[in-house]
């Protein structure tokens, strides 16, 4: 099976773009871009666990809910959330209501919050974890070596729902590894963002 499909435009794009309405838009915008901004981080390190046992289809539907309910991820702002907003949450039928990944989010805030403190950034934290240049994969791969370094990491420090696999995703999609498969006409556009970005804490 090849690894790509033809987009709109006749070109070539990543297999998994073309599996549902919404995954073509993210693929060519979003999708392995490099990200510095910390609430956008956070934002995609709590919708990679919010995705845990279910599709990232079944998420990006309902990203505005989640970001509406959670305050565009102001990871700040969610640290102070109590058991109130837990119940508000469960009450809301626009994102996924599990009460665990819910309290992970709070959880995580703090988390965010206690590591800006102690490290100063947390995209500089992040950032270290950065997959080296490779070239483009000829298979899908689920984790990596920084991805379960990272996975610890953050394990330590006491963050929810950051296993290696769901940090490998994060990874792909802010841009910490290029996943792009080879032909694909977004890898280029892709390596050229990597190129210019400018690494947080360097």
């Amino acid at each position: 099976m090849s690894e790509t499909i033809t987009g709109p435009d006749g070109k070539p794009r990543c297999r998994w773009s073309g599996a549902a309405p919404d995954f073509m838009h993210y693929h060519d915008t979003e999708w392995g871009f490099p990200v510095a901004d910390e609430r956008r981080l956070f934002e995609k390190l709590s919708l990679e666990g919010f995705q845990s046992g279910l599709s990232w289809r079944t998420i990006l539907a309902k990203r505005e809910n989640f970001r509406a309910a959670f305050h565009d991820f102001d990871f700040h702002r969610i640290a102070r959330f109590t058991e109130r907003d837990v119940q508000r949450l469960l009450g809301n039928e626009g994102i996924i209501r599990h009460r665990g990944k819910i309290e992970a989010v709070i959880n995580n805030a703090r988390r965010a919050v206690d590591l800006i403190e102690r490290e100063g950034s947390l995209a500089a934290f992040l950032w270290r974890y950065e997959a080296p240049p490779r070239k483009a994969p000829t298979q899908a791969i689920a984790t990596s070596a920084e991805s379960v370094a990272l996975s610890k990491a953050l394990k330590k420090d006491g963050w929810k729902f950051v296993g290696p696999t769901t940090m490998y995703a994060f990874m792909q999609a802010m841009g910490l590894v290029d996943d792009h498969v080879e032909h694909c006409a977004i890898r280029a556009k892709v390596e050229k963002a990597r190129k210019a970005f400018k690494r947080p804490g360097r």
